[in-house]
């Protein structure tokens, strides 16, 4: 039986999915009383990441696990053939496939900028952006879904994972943070009593996210700096793919520091 990660990760995790499905393979061979098949497990990612730690984790996996009897590398991009037809039984992929061939070909061939100092023009542009990256998603998946099926066996399967969230602990999950307005502030202090206000003064947000949000990397580690503790304290170890999603979203929304400037509450 042969089992691939397409595009996995190059650290500590590289096998881990690995692992969990040959895991399931033999306890499910446990249960119906049958001997478990041998097992070659593949690892594939780009050419240049870093495979030497990769290959470290496939020894360790393959000495821990007695049906896997062969271990492997296949080095290059999921968006182009890398197995023999008919070869594959189980393919899995984990928080990759957001990741594009290519920038946008109607981006690129127009030299259309995502970002734009022109905030009126990166407006009126925003549209176009997100279908272009929609557009090019959808040629991408349509072109890996076609080479998978290829190297699949008949009856193979393909698991996918997206980095989607369990709803339960979305819908649990609340940020304890509250912007109050100057007008509040005042109201509070005066009616507790045991202070007098002799200055108060308002900054304007606007002049905070020109500078910090200004760049998809500063406005995530700012995610990172203010949200980081609470979210790995009830999501566990998601964080990586929270950054990436963050990172994705400010790219596809250049207006997102305006938006966020006109809706904030005023902070004193």
């Amino acid at each position: 039986m042969m089992i691939v990660d397409v595009g996995c990760s190059s650290g500590p995790n590289a096998v881990a999915l690995i692992s969990t499905a040959t895991d399931a393979i033999h306890g499910n061979c446990l249960q119906i009383n049958q001997p478990p098949p041998e097992v070659c497990v593949l690892l594939n990612g780009l050419p240049d990441n870093d495979f030497n730690m990769v290959v470290k984790n496939l020894v360790t996996l393959r000495q821990s696990k007695k049906t896997i009897v062969v271990t492997g590398v296949a080095p290059g991009s999921f968006y182009e053939r890398l197995f023999t037809s008919d070869s594959l039984h189980l393919v899995c992929s984990s928080n990759s496939l957001h990741w594009l061939s290519k920038a946008p070909e109607d981006l690129t061939r127009n030299h259309i900028p995502v970002y734009d100092i022109d905030e009126h023009a990166r407006r009126e542009r925003l549209p176009m952006v997100h279908e272009a990256y929609a557009q090019q998603f959808r040629k991408d998946f349509s072109l890996y879904l076609e080479l998978r099926a290829k190297e699949l066996v008949s009856g193979g399967r393909m698991v996918i994972s997206l980095g989607v969230i369990d709803k339960a602990k979305f819908d649990s999950f609340y940020v304890p943070l509250y912007g109050s307005s100057s007008e509040e502030l005042r109201e509070i202090i005066e009616a507790e009593g045991s202070f007098s206000i002799r200055e108060m003064r308002v900054h304007d947000p606007r002049t905070y996210m020109t500078t910090t949000l200004s760049t998809p990397t500063r406005f995530v580690n700012n995610l990172r700096a203010l949200f980081e503790p609470i979210i790995v304290q009830h999501f566990g170890k998601v964080m990586d793919e929270f950054a990436m999603a963050a990172e994705l979203y400010w790219s596809l929304d250049g207006s997102l520091q305006e938006e966020r400037a006109r809706t904030s509450r005023t902070l004193c």
